[in-house]
């Protein structure tokens, strides 16, 4: 889904030449990347990168964003582009958590908490509660953080009459764990859709990802033990860091079109 770089000597002299500078550059160091470097490593300075090709920063930098909208890089103000790792396969089913399934590749992850609070929510949503049109839920919105690189951003709308005292007792890491821990609630999920977006204002800043980069935006309805809706979580990641496959082998339900809508 993400935008294909490919080595200049896969083109002919006259083809490169019509392309501008930056693009040019950019499948070099495309290249170059597949070729010398490991996920984590970092590029070269834009400075050092300048002088190497005989080019402007304006160039590099252009050629670096070709490069983070390919999914290869990410740059970090600060610190330097860096090479991304490959794409994280998570097993979606009735019972999957993130954490857990992220552990099971051998990767570690924090959360952070970026707010929470009571907020009012899409009307779709509120109507999944229950709820009239205008009355406020509990919003949590999370950043999960693998490595040093944004993965999955999340909002979770709670059934804030379950949750007392909620916004006391989150600070960050896994909601399942404080649910089950302090509100004795073990979570499934009952529908789940998926669909691909592209990026948003925040997206771009929370993901580290360019305008227009594909999202997979996956909304899953989350029930207790009795079937009572607890939480609607809307979670989006980009396309080109996690692939989702669904595990028929656990009992899932998918709502109908008119459910999504």
């Amino acid at each position: 889904m993400s935008r294909q770089l490919h080595d200049s000597s896969s083109h002919t002299a006259t083809a490169g030449a019509t392309q501008p500078r930056y693009r040019r550059l950019a499948r070099t160091l495309a290249g170059e990347i597949r070729r010398d470097y490991r996920p984590g490593d970092l590029l070269p300075p834009e400075k050092a990168l300048a002088e190497r090709f005989g080019v402007n920063r304006h160039t590099v930098r252009r050629a670096l964003d070709e490069l983070v909208s390919a999914g290869l890089i990410t740059r970090h103000q600060g610190i330097g582009s860096r090479v991304v790792n490959h794409r994280l396969d998570y097993s979606l089913s009735a019972h999957s958590k993130v954490t857990r399934n992220l552990a099971e590749l051998g990767l570690g992850m924090k959360t952070d908490c970026l707010w929470q609070g009571l907020a009012t929510p899409p009307a779709a949503i509120a109507h999944r509660f229950g709820r009239l049109p205008g009355g406020p839920l509990l919003c949590v919105d999370t950043l999960r953080i693998t490595g040093e690189l944004p993965l999955l951003r999340l909002r979770h709308w709670f059934d804030d009459t379950r949750l007392p005292n909620w916004t006391h007792r989150y600070q960050g890491g896994s909601t399942r764990a404080l649910l089950a821990q302090h509100y004795g609630l073990t979570l499934t999920r009952r529908h789940v859709s998926i669909e691909a977006v592209s990026a948003e204002r925040d997206d771009y800043r929370l993901l580290e990802c360019a305008r227009g980069t594909p999202l997979l935006v996956v909304t899953s309805d989350n029930v207790d033990d009795a079937g009572a809706l607890v939480e609607v979580s809307i979670g989006r990641a980009r396309a080109d860091r996690l692939a989702y496959h669904i595990d028929f082998n656990h009992e899932m339900s998918f709502p109908d079109s008119e459910e999504l809508s």
